[in-house]
């Protein structure tokens, strides 16, 4: 379970999240949807700590750190919480001087210490599991956007993290080659994966999504389940915010 209380994030006098509350259930899938510059990858980079929130506190399982002004988490408790979290980036960060499975490995070797073919076994496994497995010897600048994201999502997933992470998944991919990532999180959601996603994309969050998270200016407006925000929200700016994205988009 990913627990988050009271987080703040500032850059210096722009406060961009807002005594944040949330709750996201071991096993499911969350959707934070919302106009740009309303937080959403904020959010996410703040559950792995790539950004350090200002205040609050993250509880991701049993692991839990407190932040507050003037004082700086340790490395040690930075690393017991991005240890049990895996991030997709939107625009793929596959290593261009790696191969798909060095890509894989290479969280395995570098940071959890693993023999090569340790390494090897489970990179193939997961390259497998994403439809990867006959490009595992091929260089990202040869895989289409489609093929590169799937690999990343295999490296997000090498060291079995708690959560997947997924900041704009399909945002930087044309419809088609955003259908064959769409499919691999489905099947990961199927399986139990913990997922929290940033996504513009609607029928990505209609799809996966158990909860859907709407954020704008750094506050939550409106929470719960997909079906409900999605069709009969309770918020003006939730509904007008769906019927102008839903007019792009067919759910």
């Amino acid at each position: 379970m990913i627990e988050l209380r009271h987080i703040e994030k500032r850059f210096g006098d722009a406060v961009i999240l807002k005594d944040i509350n949330l709750t996201i259930p071991e096993g499911s899938v969350t959707a934070l949807i919302g106009p740009s510059g309303g937080g959403k990858s904020t959010l996410l980079r703040c559950i792995n700590l790539l950004e350090i929130p200002s205040a609050g506190t993250i509880r991701i399982g049993s692991e839990e750190t407190v932040f507050a002004k003037g004082k700086k988490p340790g490395w040690n408790d930075i690393q017991k919480i991005r240890q049990q979290t895996g991030m997709v980036f939107q625009n793929f960060q596959l290593f261009p001087h790696r191969t798909a499975i060095e890509n894989v490995m290479e969280s395995l070797t570098t940071v959890l210490k693993w023999p090569a073919e340790k390494a090897r076994t489970r990179a193939m496994e997961l390259l497998t599991k994403v439809g990867m497995a006959e490009k595992a010897s091929a260089w990202p600048a040869t895989l289409s956007g489609g093929q590169q994201q799937r690999v990343a999502i295999a490296r997000a997933l090498a060291p079995s993290p708690r959560v997947l992470l997924c900041d704009e998944p399909t945002s930087a991919l044309d419809p088609e080659l955003a259908a064959e990532v769409v499919d691999v999180l489905g099947t990961l959601a199927r399986e139990g994966t913990t997922m929290v996603m940033a996504t513009h994309d609607l029928r990505l969050a209609s799809k996966l999504a158990d909860q859907v998270i709407f954020l704008q200016a750094g506050d939550i407006v409106e929470a719960g389940p997909a079906r409900t925000v999605f069709d009969t929200p309770q918020h003006q700016r939730t509904r007008q915010f769906v019927s102008s994205i839903s007019a792009a988009q067919v759910l």
